[in-house]
């Protein structure tokens, strides 16, 4: 056998291996989309189902606990929400000038204790997450 048949050889493998590698891609790119489409018909599904509950459509009792986590969930939204809005209430006072009286809203210059939250400890670096990640993304030596 000559070194230009085994170099063919070879190569024809190496493309069928590519090609191989570039339909396995393409089937598992499909994949992932109908696995996003799934989702996204499901959320729909949540969504509509929701509405109708509240509307008195459906009854509510089959699906009482996911209600009461849905109902829980946009009360904390809510409240964070407000949160949001009071820090910003609270940067703009900050911006006008000293407050004339004290606000339940936490400044940054008062500790999360003194604002009836629990103190939080104090990392020394980024925390555990991005070591994770900083092992996960950076190559062995």
């Amino acid at each position: 056998m000559s070194v230009l048949d085994k170099l063919t050889r070879q190569a024809g493998r190496l493309a069928n291996d590519v090609q191989a590698s570039l339909k396995r891609a393409r089937i598992e790119g499909e994949r992932r989309l109908l696995q996003r489409q799934h989702r996204a018909a499901l959320e729909e599904l949540g969504e509509r189902a929701y509405e109708l509950v509240r509307t008195g459509a459906l009854p509510e009792e089959p699906l009482a606990p996911e209600i009461a986590a849905i109902e829980s969930k946009l009360m904390e939204l809510e409240a964070k929400v407000a949160e949001i809005d009071g820090l910003r209430d609270g940067a703009n006072d900050a911006d006008e000038g000293p407050p004339e009286a004290a606000s339940d809203v936490p400044s940054a210059t008062t500790s999360p204790t003194a604002a009836g939250t629990s103190a939080l400890p104090k990392q020394a670096g980024p925390g555990p997450g991005w070591d994770a990640a900083d092992r996960f993304f950076r190559p062995d030596p």
